[in-house]
């Protein structure tokens, strides 16, 4: 177990790991406590570091296979017991490890009859399979199973279109959490005016990290995002930076209307996720991973910014129009029309 103290004004705080277990190679899970906390700050912390654990940590998967002389992804191989969905289905569930960014290339190449694991894939050297054991395919017959794979690291949940590829190569749901789950309860103690929070956390990881370095490396990447307000403005670079952008700022026409509504207003969508919404997963991804967090930065998008976003489609902003209409009580005078 592990116990660290960090001391805030008179307080100390500690956080120790008070349970750990591996259910097996692709579900680790650990609880960890900080204490003492004042009423209200397990809410500020649980609440940011889940969202951290979740969507701010990369991880590496199959993103792309290649088969051999294959119509399409629903067709069947003369021996082999799974079709090529089952496999690329198979193959996603891969739990797979590395330190490097971009994408690289991988293959299997065995011969039947025989049952197909993760222990079968050829890798490069800095890249690790976490359970050899998941199984792939089954070949019933003497034949040869060749196929290529790429490997990517990147961070949260990335959903490809199906297609018909002339060259038997097929993109694959990408899901580079490696969190699993994660949650957060709040337990009050003391008496009078001294009342203090312990705040418990709970991290679910596939192996490829353990939930300590899971939590390590969440709390860095919020360090590093509230870093910046730690320096001086930088308003007349920021000023000149919208002034020369005017043009391709606004999403929709009532921008400049937003700027003229009073300043609470402006910061209500400021602070308004757009996980707040009800968008439909598939928009709330493609937002999600162009960095668009809140309504704000929605609202501050253009229309042809939006439909430079890979799989985003008109239908998709014209869904956005009617959910923004409404979220917001004030008269945004939106339109179909407005495009």
């Amino acid at each position: 177990m592990v116990r660290e103290k960090v001391t805030i004004s008179t307080r100390t705080l500690q956080w120790k790991c008070v349970e750990s277990k591996r259910e097996n190679k692709r579900l680790y899970y650990e609880r960890f406590i900080l204490a003492p906390l004042l009423k209200g700050q397990s809410d500020t912390i649980g609440i940011a570091m889940r969202r951290a654990l979740l969507g701010e940590l990369e991880g590496t998967c199959i993103t792309r296979v290649k088969f051999e002389k294959i119509p399409h992804e629903f067709s069947t191989i003369v021996g082999i017991q799974e079709s090529v969905h089952e496999i690329l289905m198979n193959l996603k569930q891969i739990v797979v490890k590395s330190n490097l960014y971009g994408t690289h290339k991988a293959s299997i190449c065995v011969k039947g009859p025989r049952d197909v694991t993760a222990g079968d894939i050829i890798l490069p050297s800095f890249v690790e399979i976490i359970d050899n054991t998941q199984h792939i395919a089954t070949l019933n017959e003497s034949i040869d199973f060749k196929i290529e794979l790429q490997i990517e690291r990147n961070r949260g949940y990335r959903l490809q279109l199906p297609n018909n590829s002339e060259d038997g190569s097929y993109p694959i749901d990408a899901v580079f959490m490696p969190v699993r789950n994660t949650n957060y309860s709040v337990h009050s103690y003391g008496n009078g005016n001294k009342k203090y929070e312990i705040l418990f956390l709970e991290i679910w990881t596939n192996g490829s990290l353990t939930p300590k370095e899971a939590l390590h490396q969440a709390s860095r990447n919020l360090i590093d995002l509230f870093m910046a307000f730690l320096h001086a403005e930088e308003e007349s670079t920021f000023q000149l930076e919208l002034t020369q952008h005017k043009a391709t700022l606004p999403l929709f026409t009532f921008y400049e209307k937003l700027r003229k509504t009073k300043k609470e207003k402006e910061m209500a969508l400021k602070y308004h996720f757009i996980d707040q919404t009800e968008l439909p997963p598939k928009i709330y991804n493609c937002l999600k991973k162009s960095n668009i967090k809140t309504l704000w930065d929605l609202l501050n998008k253009s229309q042809e910014d939006l439909l430079k976003i890979e799989h985003f489609q008109l239908e998709d902003v014209q869904h956005i129009l009617g959910i923004l209409e409404m979220e917001n009580d004030f008269a945004l005078n939106l339109t179909k029309n407005s495009f």
